[in-house]
């Protein structure tokens, strides 16, 4: 097997998003074997086996059910395992159940693994990522949470549909939380280069108006999804995948993803906010400082500081 297919991954949760990862890196991911874990090692199980019989179709990859011992050799390991967030249930609730569940993953990734790579999908995501990154005590750019990558897809997807242009000629950003205080970055919104305000109203109230709609569809487009089929886990499977992809392939690819940010960030350093990283085969390469208003920055730090009281409030409760 030549080495660019040798890689293996290790997923770690057969639930609906775990699953659904497994089966896009099948179809997607150029590895040699995924491992899935859970603590219902039936159903791990199960998936593993009943994607294994569409390989034929695909690539020859091996997927299989195993134990934590699997993350000694693993290239990444995708941490989804948590209880789905129910419709109506807040993100303290869930928080606060989630919180020992990623704990005592960290704890047991780290009895096999030397150095992993981690990729945090489940959610709360930003939480979870930090949570995981302390426990483990693994520089912060090799955990790196799934942030507002699919809150921007969402975003670049209702842009392309209102500007009726093909959405990989979308530029943009939302940034900060993956959560209420998330920040589109329209300073920098452009569709091949031009301004995405060419694209929108001339009037400026009605332009207002399009922005605040397009923002608010994609902050509460899970919770849409949700409330439609009681989960989401296709999207965010695309997402984690493109990460996996740019580390696989070392592509420095440029995505909006959340790690812990250090003291270089002022009242923002302690928090896990998305921002646009460089991601390679090393994790997190660098974090760009794109250009944006001071309005958009303010609101940026805005949602540093309430995602940094939500942790707060997480660990003091926990």
């Amino acid at each position: 097997m030549n080495s660019e297919t040798s890689n293996k991954i290790v997923v770690i949760g057969a639930g609906n998003v775990g699953e659904t990862i497994c089966y896009t890196l099948m179809l997607r991911a150029q590895v040699g074997e995924i491992v899935l874990i859970d603590v219902n090692e039936k159903k791990a199980k199960g998936a593993a086996l009943d994607i294994s019989h569409g390989t034929a179709f695909y690539s020859q990859v091996r997927i299989k059910q195993g134990g934590y011992e699997e993350c000694a050799d693993a290239k990444i390991i995708i941490v989804t395992a948590g209880v789905a967030r129910k419709e109506g249930q807040t993100r303290l609730d869930l928080a606060k159940v989630n919180t020992g569940i990623a704990r005592d993953i960290a704890q047991n990734i780290m009895k096999y693994a030397k150095n992993p790579l981690i990729i945090v999908v489940s959610n709360p995501v930003d939480v979870n990522t930090y949570l995981i990154q302390k426990e483990t005590g693994l520089p912060a750019e090799r955990v790196i949470g799934t942030g507002t990558s699919l809150d921007t897809a969402r975003f670049r997807y209702l842009l392309s549909r209102r500007c009726k242009v093909d959405i990989r000629d979308i530029q943009g950003y939302i940034l900060g939380e993956h959560g209420d205080s998330q920040v589109p970055i329209w300073s920098s919104v452009n569709v091949a280069g031009e301004p995405i305000d060419h694209f929108l109203p001339a009037d400026e109230k009605e332009k207002e108006e399009v922005k605040k709609e397009i923002a608010t569809k994609a902050r509460t487009a899970g919770a849409d999804v949700i409330s439609l089929k009681g989960a989401t886990f296709d999207g965010i499977a695309m997402s984690a995948f493109r990460i996996v992809e740019s580390i696989l392939k070392n592509q420095n690819t440029v995505l909006p993803v959340a790690h812990v940010l250090n003291e270089s960030y002022g009242e923002m350093a302690g928090s896990t906010i998305s921002l646009p990283c460089v991601v390679n085969d090393e994790g997190i390469a660098r974090t760009l400082k794109i250009s944006m208003t001071d309005e958009e920055l303010k609101d940026l730090e805005h949602s540093a500081k309430v995602l940094k009281d939500f942790i707060a409030d997480v660990v003091a409760n926990d």
